[in-house]
């Protein structure tokens, strides 16, 4: 019988992933395929091309001022973020631009923006499916692909446990990065920190535009009302939640394991990935007996 694993939608919180597949291949269990949406689908794609320990190095490194650099402040794209970085980032860690190149199966999810069905992708053109599986209203544009526009692929299937079943497996292991919703994350900014309070750090702004200056020099000290990277994370957050519960409902996991990360930081703090992977590893660790008999009962 084959395991397969899921990897949730999550933004920066999808980092998590790398931790549980290395916490899973420490234990000595491999999974046999991957299915990946949002940043389950960028994570899931070096491990399909047994390049997930370049992409542990390289996420570890990002530094705010690097990830400054990917971030489109005038949305000349439709989005914050540049969607041509993430073509660059595989690009540098040698994942390779299709399907059928990968060393192990992988399956993409994302949504289609006219029909708002749920598109599973497997062929051809890896790179582009991984691009429209991201697409984050707000934060990436719509990424175009067979004549269709793709938006993320958490709007429809956040843990996608069905396509993992498609693509052959048996028993499926289940990640989810954004456990413990409904947390006003915000109110809790001065005292726990955040993206904008990192922007407003000395020789940082330097790297920001005029406007972006004036804004973060006018900041009060006392409480501000939720800003765009908050607006925008929580409501993702209410939107992946309740559709993961749904389909959870329809289509269980044999192993769900829950990221305890949507308290601490949002799907922007991509530069923050350390605490994410470390995350990932902790989740395997406190259910590796579940795991070993799901994986025993599998073989």
């Amino acid at each position: 019988m084959r395991v397969g694993i899921a990897l949730g939608s999550g933004g920066a919180r999808g980092w998590c992933h790398i931790g549980v597949l290395q916490e899973l291949k420490a234990l000595g269990i491999e999974p046999d395929l991957a299915a990946g949406c949002s940043m389950g689908a960028l994570v899931g794609a070096a491990w399909a091309a047994d390049r997930l320990d370049a992409l542990e190095d390289w996420a570890r490194s990002l530094s705010l001022q690097k990830f400054l650099t990917y971030v489109d402040l005038g949305l000349s794209g439709g989005g914050l973020v540049q969607g041509k970085a993430v073509r660059d980032i595989l690009r540098d860690l040698d994942v390779p631009d299709t399907f059928e190149a990968l060393e192990r199966p992988l399956i993409v999810v994302a949504t289609d923006m006219s029909s708002g069905r749920e598109i599973w992708m497997q062929e051809g053109d890896l790179y582009r499916a991984i691009r429209g599986s991201i697409s984050i209203p707000g934060v990436f544009s719509p990424a175009r692909k067979d004549g269709k526009w793709l938006l993320d692929g958490g709007l429809t299937n956040p843990v996608p446990c069905s396509a993992s079943r498609a693509l052959g497996a048996e028993r499926t292991i289940a990640v989810n990065p954004n456990a413990k919703p409904g947390h006003d994350m915000w109110r809790e900014k001065e005292r726990s920190g955040g993206l904008w309070d990192f922007l407003d750090e000395p020789g940082l702004t330097r790297y920001l535009p005029d406007a972006v200056r004036s804004y973060l020099s006018e900041k009060k000290s006392e409480a501000m009302p939720p800003n765009y990277v908050d607006v925008v994370s929580t409501s993702i957050d209410i939107m992946t939640d309740f559709m993961r519960l749904a389909r959870q409902a329809a289509d269980p996991p044999h192993i769900l394991l829950e990221a305890n990360l949507m308290s601490r930081m949002t799907v922007l703090e991509l530069h923050r990935a350390g605490e994410a992977i470390d995350e990932g590893r902790r989740m395997v660790r406190a259910r590796a007996d579940d795991i070993r008999e799901a994986v025993a009962l599998a073989g």
